[in-house]
């Protein structure tokens, strides 16, 4: 690692690889906005909007976790640099495509084959994990993954203003003119050492399985980037209705429920790469316990509060949470993964994470439906109190030796 962070320039690519991420998730979950508008747009039945709407925003993410580990695989095999290249060249097409599609049928074929050609973000984050030098790592793969993070958040208002000011289509056309500068950057800017390995020269699944020497502590942490997602986007369905019960009829509910979103998004893009470089320091194995604490902390009074307001609040806080969870997964699992395998390491923390996608909103509207949404908080705070369990248990030994991985 280290003769090839010497060789590389790790922070141009870091920097770059951020701006991939970035506009990588917005493409994901720009169109939230006006979708059920696209889709009425496109003739489909008005009975049929929601359960479409609902079809199209998941099916990215399932495919997603469906084909993640395969690309991971070839990114061992070819590098990650190329998958990057692959994946924005891919999604550019796809993106670009929505704007033309005939019926709602096609948009979920697009938006299907969207999730199947993704992969920019995990292969961004093993080959930053590869180049950056170990004791940066958490700092690196902090600001890393606040690209993401800003991108998905900034993502609905981008794609709402876009509507507004160029028409529904046009969206989806500008969406796929970013993303192709995002190809052409990487292919000139992002630089790999990497030598191709021919296929019967690549450690297999079960090899790379027993050179990993904290497989119960690799698990956890997919374990971990899942609960995550959930607890992110269990309140998607509901937001708003929440909000509209908690302040009574408003003409400003969807301005006061896309401020709470954004509250958890902005503190954690500001604490990432500070916590990242806290996790260098005293080990991210404790970032993390104090980060799902945190959320647990977060989530429970959450079922109990009074006024929108109020809700805000704990959703601010609950960004630091994420912004201490994400650059310590990301980390550790750097740490742990054979070099030869990371890829495909990486590759199965995405598909936890686009899982994670799918459940949460899943979850959240189906307790709220049976059970209030005061309990989609309670619930989600049962899954983050199993994680620390789990979570501490892994790491008994690292907490009582004081010793980092």
């Amino acid at each position: 690692m280290g003769f090839e962070a010497m060789k590389i320039n790790w922070r141009r690519n870091l920097f770059v690889s951020w701006i991939g991420c970035f506009f990588t998730g917005a493409s994901f979950s720009l169109v939230m906005p006006f979708l059920p508008v696209y889709i009425e747009q496109l003739g489909t039945p008005e009975s049929q909007v929601e359960l479409f709407s609902g079809l199209a925003i998941s099916v990215t993410a399932f495919a997603a976790a469906i084909v993640s580990p395969l690309w991971g695989s070839l990114a061992d095999r070819k590098g990650r640099r190329l998958m990057m290249i692959r994946a924005a060249a891919g999604m550019t097409v796809t993106m670009g495509s929505l704007a033309f599609v005939p019926n709602v049928y096609w948009l979920l074929i697009m938006r299907f084959m969207t999730g199947v050609l993704s992969g920019y973000i995990p292969n961004a984050t093993a080959m930053i994990a590869s180049q950056a030098p170990k004791q940066k790592s958490g700092w690196a793969l902090g600001t890393l993954s606040t690209g993401a993070v800003a991108g998905s958040l900034i993502g609905p208002s981008i794609g709402g203003l876009l509507a507004q000011w160029f028409g529904l289509e046009n969206v989806f056309i500008i969406t796929g003119i970013i993303l192709l500068i995002c190809t052409v950057l990487t292919i000139f800017m992002v630089k790999e050492d990497f030598t191709p390995i021919e296929k019967q020269d690549v450690v297999s699944m079960g090899e790379l399985r027993k050179r990993i020497d904290h497989m119960p502590i690799l698990i956890g942490l997919f374990i971990s980037t899942l609960i995550l997602q959930l607890g992110a986007t269990s309140i998607s369905p509901i937001l708003t209705l929440y909000v509209r019960q908690l302040s009574g009829p408003s003409s400003n509910t969807l301005l006061v429920s896309g401020f709470i979103v954004s509250a958890a998004g902005v503190s954690a893009i500001l604490s990432s790469p500070t916590l990242g470089k806290v996790g260098d320091r005293i080990g991210n194995h404790k970032v993390l316990l104090a980060g799902l604490v945190l959320s647990l902390l977060c989530f429970i009074p959450m079922a109990f509060v009074k006024t929108p307001f109020q809700l805000g609040v704990l959703r601010f806080f609950l960004g630091f949470s994420t912004g201490a969870l994400m650059p310590s997964i990301n980390t550790l699992i750097g740490k742990i993964s054979p070099p030869e395998g990371v890829s495909r390491i990486y590759s199965y923390n995405q598909m936890f994470n686009n899982f994670g996608q799918v459940i949460g909103p899943m979850l959240g509207s189906t307790v709220a439906h049976t059970m209030g949404y005061p309990s989609v908080f309670i619930v989600t705070s049962v899954c983050v109190f199993g994680n620390i369990i789990l979570s501490t248990f892994n790491f008994r030994k690292l907490l009582v030796t004081k010793t980092k991985i």
